[in-house]
């Protein structure tokens, strides 16, 4: 019992949506127009990528970048930097919730032991943040987007086009946010851990390749039943432990969702009550929806009820922000947080990890919606 209510807890999201997807099949019976509701392509993609990830994870390639980066650093400042800049970037191609697993820990390392424990935890914050909203820019930094721009039939330019000025004000937003938060006190270079290994290079560029085909899927290139089944072979043959990196829970979730809001577009009370609100004020609608339930199962929820593909690209990445459950890579971050021992966090009142990640989430995503609504009006 204490294991599935353990399950329940860790996997939230997953459990929810089960849930939701069984409940929904009692309001529309399940028939063969079910099969039309999943989308494979998007799965196939995902899987593909989150692969190739998990592959170059294991071969170190982002422990030797992390470490090279930082073999020079002086200060806690210059640390909490090149964190947050290596999060915003990394996460653009392997996701959120990928950069924050393999960051996260590393960032710890480093900082724990410093005096200011409150420049570790702002530090942390401000990683997360970065990871939200670098992984803003592409369709493959989230799986939100990922859906999105394949359930608008979206070209890259134009998504590209779309996110970028969010995405440089975003930057912006990290850089401020590491000057105004973070300490610049002097660190030993023996707290510095400097990587030895190297990175075999055959898998590498294996590895590059296959991540490559990837992006050829989702810009319309090449075939996703092509892709899948290459990226599979592979990776068995280079590293079968990546298997085990997939986020596998994710696509299950996927799963439930697409059966979720399938049934829900087949509810005609429901679908009408949902599109008089998601039609009219997407992007506001998007951010309020993923405060409670997150951006992925939002976007997946909401784009049943509105043709208005970009502002739902826009609304859930922001929606990205605010609460720890906003976006669930957030939750990474947190979790890793909350098993550190209490020396390593600020004793002071009101220097709780939440407190100040919901202020620093708000003031951002209030400064990035303003920035909505003025692009908006000069684009008109």
């Amino acid at each position: 019992m204490n294991k599935i209510v353990n399950f329940c807890k860790s996997n939230a999201v997953l459990v929810l949506s089960g849930i939701l997807a069984l409940v929904s099949c009692f309001f529309v019976h399940p028939d063969m127009q079910y099969v039309s509701y999943i989308n494979t392509r998007v799965l196939s993609i995902l899987f593909c990528l989150m692969l190739v990830v998990s592959c170059l994870v294991d071969i170190g390639t982002f422990d030797v970048l992390t470490s090279k980066l930082l073999a020079k650093v002086k200060s806690t400042r210059a640390i909490c930097l090149i964190l947050t800049g290596l999060s915003f970037v990394l996460s653009m191609f392997m996701t959120n919730d990928v950069t924050l697993v393999t960051l996260v820990p590393f960032a710890i390392m480093l900082l724990k032991n410093l005096p200011d424990k409150r420049t570790m935890m702002n530090c942390l914050i401000l990683v997360t943040c970065a990871a939200n909203l670098g992984s803003m820019l592409t369709p493959v930094g989230n799986p939100q987007n990922l859906y999105l721009y394949d359930n608008y039939h979206m070209t890259l330019p134009g998504f590209l086009g779309l996110t970028f000025p969010y995405s440089l004000i975003s930057l912006v937003l990290v850089i401020a946010g590491v000057l105004l938060m973070c300490k610049k006190a002097s660190i030993p270079s023996s707290e510095i851990s400097k990587s030895e290994s190297k990175i075999p290079a055959a898998k590498l560029v294996l590895c590059i390749v296959l991540f490559a085909l990837s992006l050829l899927t989702v810009a319309g290139i090449l075939h996703y039943l092509i892709v899948l089944p290459i990226t599979i072979v592979v990776i068995l043959i280079l590293d079968r432990k990546a298997f085990k990196g997939v986020d596998y829970n994710l696509l299950v979730t996927f799963v439930f969702f697409f059966i979720l809001t399938g049934n829900l577009g087949r509810i005609d009370a429901i679908s009408n009550a949902i599109r008089a609100v998601a039609d009219p004020y997407p992007v506001i609608t998007a951010i309020l929806t993923s405060q409670i339930i997150s951006n992925v199962p939002a976007a997946m929820l909401l784009s049943v009820f509105t043709e208005k593909g970009a502002s739902l690209v826009i609304g859930t990445n922001l929606g990205g922000l605010g609460t720890l459950i906003a976006s669930m890579a957030s939750l990474i971050t947190y979790r890793f947080y909350a098993k550190l021992d209490s020396k390593y966090k600020p004793a002071a009142k009101g220097s709780g990890y939440v407190l100040w990640f919901t202020i620093v989430n708000v003031v951002m995503l209030l400064i990035l919606f303003s920035a909505n609504l003025l692009l908006t009006k000069i684009t008109g």
